[in-house]
């Protein structure tokens, strides 16, 4: 096997264990819990789980997706977030190679990841993620020039980002008189906007509303909950977000496609 076929699975296989780290955040940052002790245990009997049934991905499928002390189920979002963070994990090795580029941004993905799954299951983003992912994306971009973008990119990518959903939460607020845009989701935009730069704002915020009222719209509207109910927004700017991060440019080819068409 080359060189450059074992670096590439290398990195799959990384982002797999890093992926088993991220459920650990997962669950127990909004728990508040220590994130290094106590080891892993089984959620359902406390077992505590041995490092050769925490292998990612091979584990589940060898315990058919149950503990192996008292046989009930293990949830399935364990596998998928390995395979999401391996997948990631991939994508940009083949994106920038061995570079500080891949690092920064699976380091990016990684936290965008947990951001998705405790969104979904309790409907906070954490601020343990999104403050320190703002400057995190702010010295990223000043030391190693991400994606060729500057200091200033990323410091007004930062302000528009968490400024414009602020103001269309607060007059959300005004015409409704309730809450419809947490501030959660204001620090993660904000957090995307230093790391990606203000010009994929647009892309990123107009993919993640589509999506938003195709899925959670769609979501809603079968489950009968009745379209008053508050759905969590973070998911679909994390989705709006690799979208862009992995076809700015084809969006931008097809954005313009589409102005050009509309002007004729």
């Amino acid at each position: 096997m080359d060189p450059g076929t074992m670096l590439t699975l290398f990195s799959f296989l990384f982002g797999l264990i890093v992926g088993s780290f991220l459920n650990v955040c997962i669950h127990r940052i909004p728990l508040k819990i220590s994130l290094v002790h106590p080891s892993s245990s089984c959620p359902q009997c406390n077992e505590r789980i041995r490092f050769y049934n925490n292998i990612p991905l091979i584990s589940y499928i060898i315990l058919r997706g149950k503990c192996r002390f008292c046989k009930k189920p293990i949830s399935i979002r364990y596998p998928i977030v390995e395979l999401l963070s391996g997948s990631l994990s991939l994508a940009l090795f083949v994106k920038y190679g061995l570079t500080p580029h891949y690092f920064l941004f699976y380091f990016f993905s990684a936290s965008l990841i947990v951001v998705t799954f405790v969104d979904l299951h309790h409907q906070i983003i954490p601020d343990v993620i999104s403050l320190p992912g703002i400057l995190t994306g702010l010295a990223a971009v000043s030391l190693f020039k991400v994606n060729g973008l500057s200091w200033k990119d990323s410091l007004i990518g930062m302000i528009i980002g968490g400024g414009l959903l602020y103001l269309i939460g607060v007059g959300y607020k005004w015409l409704r008189k309730k809450e419809g845009m947490g501030m959660g989701d204001v620090k993660l935009l904000a957090m995307i906007g230093a790391w990606m730069g203000y010009m994929a704002l647009p892309y990123i915020i107009l993919i993640s509303s589509l999506t938003g009222i195709i899925i959670g719209g769609g979501s809603l509207l079968l489950t009968r909950r009745g379209l008053g109910q508050r759905i969590p927004f973070g998911p679909f700017l994390v989705l709006g977000t690799l979208m862009t991060l992995f076809f700015q440019a084809e969006l931008k080819t097809l954005w313009f496609s589409y102005l050009n068409l509309m002007g004729r």
